[in-house]
């Protein structure tokens, strides 16, 4: 990287700005994974680095309020600030990362403000009622346990009548939301729900590239041996974003 800084963002949100270059390049705000209860700027400062240095992008990274101390909606509040003030090209994140990417252009959308024109999803959450089948098929003895889903979806969501509510996939509505970059694993709990969302999107307009990657399983995005199978499910998943990024104009960044 040319330049990585922590700076405060709007409301006091704690960002980490990502540049590889000298010359400004699109914009990526990036929401990392942990279940609504773990994760910091830290434990995904690898991907980010990655991201910015194999798709040529600025990336900024959210420190997001978390659970239990701050159940929902405070992460996604917060993701909706930093949108509103960095106006990005992009908006991405894993697993609950992409739950809150996702939440974030809905709020924006029903708010009638800008929306960026892509949305990242890597493995996302979308349906906190846990009801798709891959939970039970893959929910065990994979790299994300049911248990541990179930334990933290009670944190961010300590009243179960907010969980269908709160769930992307089950919004009455998915017209007006952006274009859409979802990658799923074969063997993650979390498979079913993202597939079916990137079709729900799709037959609302959007146009969405997704595909399921083959015998991976959850956080393959945060592997770091470059000779794996998940290291060239990366590749494959940065050379797309890559292509979307060059593909749509250069926004002006907010701030």
């Amino acid at each position: 990287m040319t330049k990585v800084e922590d700076l405060r963002g709007p409301n006091g949100i704690v960002l980490r700005h990502y540049r590889p270059s000298e010359r400004a390049r699109p914009l990526v705000v990036f929401a990392h994974g942990g279940g609504f209860v773990l994760g910091d700027l830290d434990t995904h400062d690898r991907t980010c680095r990655r991201i910015a240095d194999a798709c040529d992008v600025e990336v900024l990274a959210v420190d997001y309020r978390r659970g239990p101390e701050h159940p929902y909606p405070a992460a996604i509040e917060d993701v909706v600030s930093v949108l509103r003030w960095a106006r990005p090209a992009a908006v991405a994140g894993d697993s609950a990362g992409g739950y809150l990417a996702t939440m974030a252009c809905l709020r924006l959308r029903d708010a009638g403000d800008p929306l960026p024109a892509l949305q990242v999803l890597i493995c996302p959450n979308t349906d906190l009622t846990l009801s798709q089948a891959s939970i039970v098929e893959m929910g065990n003895g994979h790299a994300l346990d049911a248990d541990f889903l179930a334990w933290a979806i009670t944190q961010w969501t300590p009243d179960p009548v907010d969980r269908a509510p709160a769930s992307p996939l089950l919004a009455a509505d998915l017209h007006g939301m952006p274009d859409a970059l979802i990658v799923t694993a074969e063997d993650d709990a979390l498979r079913d729900e993202g597939d079916a969302y990137a079709h729900r999107l799709a037959q609302a307009g959007a146009r969405v590239v997704h595909w399921q990657e083959a015998g991976l399983e959850h956080g393959f995005i945060q592997n770091t041996d470059p000779a794996s199978a998940e290291a060239a499910a990366q590749n494959r998943l940065f050379d797309e974003l890559a292509a979307l990024i060059r593909g749509q104009p250069d926004p002006p960044h907010g701030n």
